[in-house]
């Protein structure tokens, strides 16, 4: 028996050699065979497939740092079939599936400044099975930036609110971003689709507006794709953020500074004129040396917010000696309705006698009590109140100025 053991032994040796020999040949014989068999499957046997080890290919790469988070993590397998893979942070585990080409790929975005563990098993041809373990770390912003949308400076925009004709989308940073990295971030879709312009009031601060007014039942979705994205030298986004809000009807005033009229359309009917004193022109030196004007602004203003009763007094702009023939305290004035931050209103103005004959304000547009109530019930942030023939156009920094500007000059 163990003269018979060392005989087969040395058979088996003898063709694994001649295998080896085959392969290294320049093509004669066993040239181009991809096994390693014995003299039964030589003989005419299924020959056996040679069983590769599972090679694990994982992105991010391992020991990986300064990682972007929106990355995702993708974990395929060469020569077997992925089993299971998990991704965990601490206690934090991250989702995701499987892929129609038999790749594995995380669903959600990863975290600032963390290490992750990618565990990953997989099966050879054969059903063995290898486990492995992969790290790697996402990057650590110095800064990062936040997003908030305006209705104006004064005002948050309401998610899924009405908006008049004039509301520009207005996205607000929380710090100083590269301007065309935040650009790029911003997605804005409209129903009716339209094209427009971003106009930048600060380092901060964004807005977006089309040609025209927008049209009656427009609706506006605006997302910031900011997060993972480098707003600046060491700023990163925060988060991401979206709102969404629709136009109403789109209602237009034209105040006129000659006919001492204030004519409201909507969606393009006249439907109601009201008696009107605008501004009575000349002004006054502000407490630091500015020059006040008491002339109503010309050009389209957007409506701000309103205030049911409102205390206006001179010292706004520094005038506080009563003796000063400028200075003035009026309160409770009611149903106002504000459309400039230099503190333009159109409110009620029982005491002006001139109202549809002059022009007797510091600024604001005089109604009877009537009318400013009816346009305090009327009017939505976002409305248009277009000032003709003033001598004095509105700035397009104060309020929501953006539609003084020809689209064509307007922004970047």
């Amino acid at each position: 028996m163990i003269q018979r053991r060392k005989v087969i032994f040395g058979a088996v040796t003898v063709a694994a050699g001649a295998t080896i020999a085959g392969c290294s040949s320049s093509g004669k014989g066993g040239a181009g065979s991809s096994w390693v068999g014995t003299p039964a499957e030589a003989a005419g046997a299924e020959p056996v497939a040679a069983v590769m080890p599972v090679k694990l290919t994982v992105t991010p790469a391992n020991g990986g740092t300064g990682v972007s988070p929106v990355k995702p993590i993708v974990v395929s397998a060469t020569d077997g079939k992925l089993q299971t893979v998990t991704v965990t942070a601490g206690k934090d585990k991250i989702a995701g599936e499987m892929q129609d080409d038999g790749t594995w790929q995380s669903t959600g975005d990863l975290a600032y400044g963390k290490k992750y563990k990618v565990t990953v098993t997989a099966a050879d041809n054969a059903g063995a099975t290898t486990t492995k373990d992969h790290t790697f770390t996402t990057l650590k912003p110095a800064k990062t930036a936040t997003v908030s949308f305006q209705a104006n400076g004064m005002l948050a925009m309401k998610e899924g609110r009405t908006y008049g004709a004039g509301q520009p989308v207005i996205v607000r940073f929380s710090r100083a971003v590269n301007k065309n990295a935040a650009e790029k971030a911003i997605e804005i879709k409209t129903s009716p689709s339209v094209p427009g312009k971003f106009y930048w009031r600060d380092d901060r601060t964004v807005h977006w507006r089309p040609a025209k007014y927008w049209a009656a039942g427009t609706s506006i979705e605006v997302k910031v794709n900011a997060f993972g994205v480098k707003l600046g030298d060491t700023t990163y986004g925060g988060k991401n953020a979206s709102t969404k809000f629709r136009i109403g009807r789109q209602l237009i005033a034209i105040c006129d500074n000659r006919t001492h009229l204030t004519k409201v359309y909507i969606d393009g009917k006249l439907v109601r004129t009201m008696k009107s004193s605008l501004g009575k022109g000349g002004g006054t030196t502000g407490a630091n040396g500015e020059r006040i004007s008491y002339w109503t602004a010309g050009g389209p203003h957007v409506v701000l917010g309103k205030k049911r009763k409102h205390t206006m007094s001179s010292a706004s702009y520094g005038v506080t000696d009563p003796k000063d023939p400028n200075y003035y305290v009026s309160e409770n004035i009611e149903y106002c309705t504000r459309i400039s931050y230099s503190g333009e209103y159109l409110h009620a103005a029982p005491w002006n006698k001139s109202l549809g004959r002059a022009n007797l304000s510091h600024g604001c547009v005089n109604l009877s009590t009537a009318d400013a109530k009816w346009v305090y019930n009327t009017f939505l942030p976002g409305d248009i109140v277009d000032v003709k023939n003033s001598p004095r156009e509105l700035p397009i920094w104060n309020g929501l100025g953006d539609w003084t500007v020809p689209y064509d000059k307007y922004g970047r």
